[in-house]
C-alpha cells in the first residue's frame, strides 16, 4: 500500500483497496482471514504485482539484465549458467529482503532457455521458436470433453456454440504461434472428437447403421460399422464414419474451426 500511495493520492480509493486486500478468503465453507499477499486469480492483483514489482524491474535494468516480466511472473537472461546461477541467488535475495517477498522454490530455477515455458508457450532453440506448452494443450483437451460430453443435456448447436466462445479466446491468445498445420491438427483431434459423441448418442447397432445410411454410407458398410464391437475412439476415425458425418457437414451444422479463427485473427494482425 505505500508504493500505491506513491502514485495515488484519493484517500478514498486507497481505503478500498486495503479493504479489497483484508477482506478475507473463502475456502470451502468458511471464511478465512487474508493476512499478507493478494488473492488467486483476483481481478486486482496482476495491477496490484506490476505496482510492487516495478522496484525489481528498475533494479534488473540499473544492473543491465535482459528480462521479461509478466506480473509476477518472469525471466532474466544470462550468458553463462555460472551468470545465472550468481544472479538467481542475488535476485532471490533482493526479492525477500528488499520486497519482502517469498519467491517459490518449485517454480523458480536456473536452466536453458531451450525448453523453458513462459505465460503457456514453450520456447525451443536460441532463436525464439515457441509452440503451445503440453500443460495447456491438455487443458484445452480436457475443455473440449467438458464443452461435450454426452451428460450435459444440451443441444449440439449450444455444444458448437459454446466451443465456438472457448475457441475464440483460446485462440485469440495462442495466436501468435506461426505455425498452421498446429491448429489444423487440433480441429482434427475436435473434429474426432465430435464424431464418437455422435456415435456414442446413437447407442444400438440397428440405430448406428441406420443414421449412417441417412448420410450416405453403404447399407453393407454401414450395417459392418454399426455392429461393430471397437470402441467409440477407435470407430470415429473409420472411413465410414468420415464419410457420414464429413468436415463440410459438421461445420455446416455450425462447429467452428480453429483454424479458421487462427487465420481470420493473424489476417486482422497483418492489415493492421
Amino acid at each position: 500500500m505505500v508504493r500505491v500511495s506513491r502514485k495515488v493520492g484519493d484517500k478514498r480509493l486507497l481505503a478500498l483497496i486495503g479493504r479489497y486486500l483484508r477482506a478475507g478468503v473463502m475456502v470451502d465453507t468458511e471464511l478465512q482471514p487474508s493476512t499478507e499477499g493478494t488473492m488467486q486469480g483476483g481481478p486486482l492483483s496482476p495491477l496490484l504485482a506490476n505496482i510492487l514489482l516495478d522496484d525489481l524491474d528498475k533494479e534488473l535494468e540499473s544492473r543491465g539484465h535482459r528480462f521479461v516480466r509478466y506480473a509476477d511472473d518472469f525471466l532474466v537472461f544470462t550468458k553463462t549458467r555460472e551468470a545465472a546461477r550468481r544472479v538467481y541467488v542475488s535476485i532471490a535475495r533482493y526479492l525477500t529482503r528488499k520486497l519482502k517477498l517469498v519467491v517459490n522454490g518449485q517454480k523458480s530455477r536456473v536452466c536453458s532457455t531451450n525448453g523453458v515455458e513462459f505465460l503457456g508457450f514453450v520456447f525451443h532453440g536460441y532463436r525464439g521458436q515457441f509452440r503451445v506448452a503440453r500443460k495447456n494443450l491438455d487443458k484445452f483437451q480436457a475443455r473440449v470433453r467438458e464443452l461435450t460430453r454426452r451428460t450435459r443435456g444440451v443441444s449440439f448447436a449450444q455444444r458448437c456454440a459454446d466451443l465456438r466462445r472457448y475457441f475464440q479466446g483460446w485462440v485469440g491468445y495462442f495466436r501468435l504461434v506461426p505455425i498452421k498445420s498446429f491448429f489444423g491438427e487440433l480441429d482434427k483431434w475436435v473434429r474426432r472428437r465430435i464424431r464418437m459423441c455422435f456415435w456414442v448418442n446413437w447407442k444400438t447397432g440397428r440405430t448406428r447403421a441406420a443414421n449412417l445410411m441417412k448420410l450416405g454410407v453403404a447399407e453393407h458398410e454401414a450395417f459392418t460399422h454399426g455392429m461393430s464391437s471397437k470402441g467409440p475412439w477407435v470407430l470415429s476415425s473409420s472411413q465410414a464414419v468420415h464419410q457420414a458425418l464429413s468436415t463440410a457437414l459438421l461445420e455446416e451444422w455450425g462447429l467452428p474451426s480453429l483454424l479458421g479463427i487462427w487465420k481470420k485473427l493473424t489476417a486482422k494482425n497483418r492489415t493492421a
